[in-house]
């Protein structure tokens, strides 16, 4: 998979020439030359139309006018079909001096497309429309032979909750509480519409949210995951919560469901507004609207925002009690119970300041005046819409130091510590709330390029408004900070979780991420937009430049913008709002000293060794031994089922096609030099199929119904980690591929769990999670000999909190251990002979040479260590890196490449030769390393 980038760039293989727009032959495609057209990437559909001034013929509501404008002018924007069965709407805002912005959402054989907006612009007077300009995405090369899903519902949920549970998986294995049992449900599926992905011709997918509660660390969980209609296999996941921090892992929740009902009554008796006041974190003493019912009990809800003669209709904000909930139980659902905060007088008390209440309440008004007297925006959805907040919500009983936005509520953690609760800062306020205003206009995808995008607009406004609310000035050397009020100890600045006026992000600092670290660079990379945005703030003044992103955000971009197509809008909206030509080039110069520009990827420089670029994957990574590698390979655009490819490790000659090009994904490739093994995923199962690299037939050795990961093979063995939907669990299953004997390293009992294999002369090894005598579960490490079933323990201690990946020598065993939860985090790594002898720390938990180990592969002559360090915010260093060891742990670790971006997925060869998926570019290359270099 592409990493980094926009969705966009993702399925439409972003970095391709752009082909220019064929000239049109008909009179209807000749385009004003006044005007200004942006062609569309693999796309016969321009991304941008700007200067029109032509007459909406189409009479009727606003899309009417808008389908019939683009209907009209065919030539131009290759749009067949443009009924409102292909063309639906979206949705209509209107602002002022008559602008309209019809939103067309792209639906292909009455499927929806996902991205697949098209915006027209529009200005309307006197009864009459004129079209003004245009842009978005729509995709005109897809061509798909049927819509109809050949994977059932209950299949593509069954494979997308293992195929998140592998990725909450994928680090250690821990223990669960004493009296719990393993494997319990933590996760449910919840299927939506059948979506068309647009990569290539088109990709269709199921489209399943997986929502509950992470079991190694008891955050929230939803998870966004699209699953080929044919094969079965994810093609896509990311998380559907938006957060003010980073989190190290996906976050999201439940299925979302409605608020409480509105317990306010309209009996004559009720007082909508009353007056009261209440002392911020901060000390200063504000007012704040509540509401008295007919019973007489003071609730945090403010009616102020309704017109005087419609008391009873429009707006309302509303503060509620969450303190004590855990942020799973918050987060997409309500919370049993929860209820408004109900002071017992007008005049809050402290508990009300400590609890953040005060903040939450005072600042949503303020972030609501902020979007009606600037923009004229009626709520955050633009429709006088419900406003909530839930405060103090908390994580397995500690604080919960984060925020996040839901799709329908702000939830804010309770803090503790070193922090404050999130909400005693506005423009964690702020920022939350521009999520949902992102949500209702351009609702930008939150992942990659787009994702950096919403983050980067939530911080744009969430500041603002913080600066406007609290009289700050932009001259402050402090303005641009957010989050800086958070901490209890610390300074605003050594606070702050980012700085937009930083002055020195740029495109050079772009890291690239999978979509398993910050959900793709969401909030590592904002600051590269957010900083362009904010000097423009700084040079044009605050309110054109308010009006010139707001602009951009609710009449140019959609969904799947990246920063090229972001910077042209926030561009054209300058030129709409009568930008002079200082004004432009102030904008543009922003932007140039961001490093954003068309084609700055190309820009980003790298210290390993290519061996295959753009494979164009996703969720699968690559496996090597005995100088060869295997990893699976998408088309050029992403488009094709994955295939398995196979290649020396020194990169000489080229790679040869092992997998048949059949429809089905053929994932999870890995090789021992002799063999190929891989993951066949089909509508009817799974296949675990092999072929001899010197030629012949591939066969079929092993097929389940579930989902499986981790495949490793060595001679005649293949092992793999397949996920059991009955208890929720993981086991280790192995073929001997001579015999064709088959079996479960844990004999499949209830409740035990195995995982995280690898092989060697037909020993397996392995992490595992069983009942000791007392029925306690505790955590080892166990090593299968295949010939004769024996089993050897290795020295784990007991009271070990988890154990990480295994990796298995000629001569020893290697395992990730952590044993202490008082740390940062940091994880060792352990060494013992085959029979469990001669113990040794190759890489300690605590002081020098200590590691945030996550994973691990070997050879005979070095260990390489995955690292990913927790972080509240994110940095280059806290994404997944690689670092080699010598096997006895002498000489500490180095790091095996420099490189920016997310290196996943490594795989030992020989020596000290290791290969691995690299992000740095933004595309995911397959790269290698023959030695460490050093350090960075």
């Amino acid at each position: 998979m592409l990493v980094g980038q926009g969705i966009a760039a993702v399925l439409a293989a972003a970095g391709l020439l752009v082909t220019a727009i064929p000239a049109a032959h008909a009179d209807t495609a000749t385009t004003p030359a006044s005007s200004e057209v942006t062609p569309g990437a693999e796309t016969e559909t321009p991304s941008l139309v700007t200067g029109l001034n032509e007459e909406a013929t189409a009479t009727g509501t606003a899309a009417d006018a808008a389908r019939g404008h683009l209907k009209a002018k065919k030539g131009r924007y290759h749009i067949a079909a443009t009924s409102a069965k292909d063309l639906a709407t979206a949705g209509t805002t209107t602002e002022k001096g008559g602008k309209e912005t019809v939103r067309l959402q792209q639906k292909y054989k009455g499927v929806e497309v996902l991205g697949g907006q098209y915006l027209v612009r529009m200005t309307k007077k006197d009864g009459k429309r004129t079209v003004t300009g245009t842009s978005g995405n729509y995709f005109t090369e897809l061509k798909l032979d049927t819509v109809t899903p050949k994977v059932s519902e209950k299949t593509a949920i069954e494979r997308a909750i293992g195929a998140v549970s592998s990725r909450l998986g994928g680090g250690l294995l821990k223990a669960p509480a004493k009296g719990e049992k393993p494997g319990k449900v933590q996760l449910s599926g919840t299927a939506g519409a059948v979506t068309v992905l647009p990569q290539g011709t088109g990709v269709l997918t199921r489209h399943i949210t997986v929502t509950g509660t992470n079991p190694a660390d008891g955050s929230p969980v939803q998870q966004e995951v699209y699953i080929d209609a044919h094969s079965g296999f994810p093609v896509m996941q990311y998380s559907g919560i938006q957060t003010f921090g980073a989190t190290g892992t996906a976050t999201g929740a439940t299925d979302a469901t409605a608020a409480p009902a509105d317990d306010a009554s309209t009996d004559a008796a009720d007082q909508l507004v009353v007056k009261g006041s209440g002392v911020r974190y901060n000390g200063d003493k504000v007012d704040v609207n509540l509401y008295k019912d007919s019973k007489g009990l003071l609730q945090m809800i403010d009616y102020s925002k309704r017109a005087a003669d419609s008391p009873y209709e429009g707006p309302m904000i509303a503060t509620y009690d969450a303190r004590g909930r855990e942020a799973g139980s918050a987060s997409g659902v309500w919370p049993v119970g929860v209820k408004y905060f109900q002071p017992a007088t007008p005049e809050l008390g402290e508990d009300y300041t400590d609890s953040g209440a005060v903040d939450a309440h005072w600042a949503a008004g303020k972030v609501y005046d902020y979007y009606k007297n600037h923009f004229d925006r009626n709520s955050l959805d633009g429709k006088d819409g419900f406003i909530y907040s839930l405060v103090g919500v908390v994580d397995r009983g500690q604080p919960y130091n984060n925020a996040f936005w839901d799709g329908t509520k702000m939830v804010y953690g309770q803090g503790g510590g070193d922090y404050r609760t999130f909400s005693a800062d506005t423009d964690v306020v702020g920022h939350e709330m521009t999520h949902g205003v992102v949500t209702h206009t351009a609702n930008l995808v939150y992942a990659g390029q787009s994702g950096a995008m919403n983050e980067a607009i939530a911080d744009y406004f969430g500041n603002a408004i913080d600066l406007e609310a609290n009289g700050q000035s932009m001259d402050d050397p402090d303005a641009g900070l957010l989050g800086e009020d958070l901490c209890t100890t610390l300074s605003p600045r050594e606070c702050a979780l980012r700085d937009l006026n930083d002055g020195a992000t740029t495109s050079k600092d772009f890291i690239g991420v999978t979509y398993g670290g910050d959900n793709g660079g969401v909030h590592l990379n904002s600051t590269i937009f957010s900083g362009a945005l904010w000097d423009m703030r700084q040079d044009l003044g605050a309110e054109l430049a308010d009006q010139i992103v707001y602009r951009a955000l609710s009449a140019y971009m959609t969904p799947l913008d990246g920063f090229t197509e972001g910077r042209a809008a926030v561009i054209a909206a300058a030129k709409e709002l009568g930008a002079t030509k200082a004004q432009l080039k102030i904008v543009t110069r922003s932007f140039d000293a961001h490093g954003i520009a068309p084609g700055w990827e190309k820009a980003l420089g790298v210290d390993t060794d290519t061996i295959l670029s753009k494979v164009n994957i996703y969720n699968t990574g690559v496996g090597a031994g005995g100088g060869k590698y295997a990893v699976s390979r998408s088309n050029e655009d992403g488009s094709e089922p994955y295939s398995v490819w196979l290649g020396n490790t020194s990169g000489k000659g080229q790679p040869q096609l092992m997998s048949a090009n059949n429809g089905d994904y053929n994932v999870y490739a890995n090789t021992d030099g002799k063999t190929v093994v891989w993951a066949d995923y089909s509508s009817n199962g799974v296949k675990i199929m092999a072929r001899p690299v010197k030629g012949g037939l591939s066969k079929v050795v092993d097929a389940i119904g579930s989902d499986v990961s981790g495949l490793v093979v060595d001679g005649d063995y293949v092992a793999y980690t397949a996920f059991n939907p009955q208890y929720g669990v993981t086991n280790v299953r192995y073929v001997n591929m001579k015999t064709g004997e088959v079996g479960l390293v844990d004999g499949g009992r209830p409740y035990n769990i195995s995982g995280l294999p690898s092989i060697k002369d037909g020993k397996i090894a392995y992490v595992k999670l069983a009942p000791d005598a007392n029925g306690d579960f505790q955590l080892g490490v166990e090593v299968l000999d295949g010939a004769t079933g024996a089993k050897t323990q290795m020295p784990v201690d007991p009271k070990v909190m988890g154990v990480g990946q295994t990796a298995i020598t000629d001569d020893g065993v290697f395992w990730v251990e952590d044993d202490d939860a008082t740390d940062a985090g940091q994880a060792a790594v352990r060494r013992a002979n085959l029979d469990g002898s001669n113990p040794v720390t190759v890489t300690p938990e605590a002081g020098e040479g200590s590691l945030f180990a996550y994973s691990l592969t070997a050879s005979d002559d070095a260990v390489s260590i995955s690292t990913v360090l927790p972080a509240t915010w994110w940095a280059n260093d806290t994404m997944m890196k690689l670092y080699q060891v010598a096997p006895d742990g002498k000489g500490g670790p180095q790091r095996m490449s420099c490189n920016r971006g997310e290196q996943a997925f490594g795989a030992a060869d020989e020596g000290q030769r290791v290969l691995w998926l690299d992000g740095t570019t933004g595309y995911t290359n397959l790269v290698t390393r023959d030695r460490p270099a050093g350090r960075c």
